[in-house]
């Protein structure tokens, strides 16, 4: 069964959709993740589904079959080996990797993949805190909470982002906010819901809900 780059796109983006919700996806959300119309998006997962990829059941969303999740989680191993190079070894910013690894993760060679996955010492983890799934499908886990629910004076470790955009990313850094570095709730501002925080014991720093919601620690 041939199993085009399109498709790819589609079982990668179902699949984080998946992981994240942990249930069936509706069509309009990945129509929004991909930026095209919602028709177009049955159409193909209709497709997906007649492959035996998705199960697409009308009116009540899509999820990733077995064989689907397959390709899905290699495809997903390959864009995030490529961003550790990138940040790692060539000195991209994390902010700027996304784009060039949508062009990488799709080299076909396995070969090529495995090699790049030993000459950076077979990372778990993406720039982006992501868990990287090895040559079967599996991958570590790291107990991880979002920022907003941890409770004035508590603390945790920054491991992860979980919508990663270039602008949230530029947004961090300028804050000095980097994975890693230890975050202490200082105070919840119950207004606005937003909150100050200290970075590595520094002065502190007042975070919105929206970039509270996106930071992941561990505690």
């Amino acid at each position: 069964m041939r199993i085009s780059y399109t498709d790819l796109n589609y079982l990668k983006a179902i699949y984080q959709h998946a992981t994240n919700s942990n249930k069936t996806v509706p069509t309009n959300a990945i129509a929004e993740a991909l930026s095209t119309s919602p028709a177009a998006v049955t159409d193909m997962v209709q497709k997906l589904h007649e492959k035996g990829l998705v199960v697409y059941q009308k009116y009540q969303g899509v999820s990733i079959a077995e064989a689907g999740r397959a390709h899905a989680l290699q495809v997903l191993r390959k864009h995030l080996l490529w961003e550790v190079f990138l940040v790692d070894k060539l000195k991209f910013g994390w902010e700027e990797v996304h784009e060039i690894a949508e062009q990488l993760e799709h080299i076909q060679s396995p070969l090529l993949i495995q090699r790049l996955d030993d000459f950076l010492g077979n990372p778990t983890y993406s720039p982006h805190g992501k868990p990287i799934p090895d040559a079967q499908g599996k991958h570590a886990h790291k107990v991880r909470v979002a920022l907003t629910n941890v409770e004035t004076g508590s603390s945790g470790i920054f491991i992860a982002v979980k919508e990663g955009t270039s602008q949230f990313l530029q947004y961090l850094s300028k804050r000095g906010i980097y994975l890693g570095a230890k975050i202490s709730v200082i105070e919840k501002i119950p207004f606005d819901q937003s909150m100050e925080i200290s970075v590595d014991h520094l002065p502190k720093v007042n975070i919105s809900q929206k970039v509270s919601d996106n930071i992941l620690i561990t505690p």
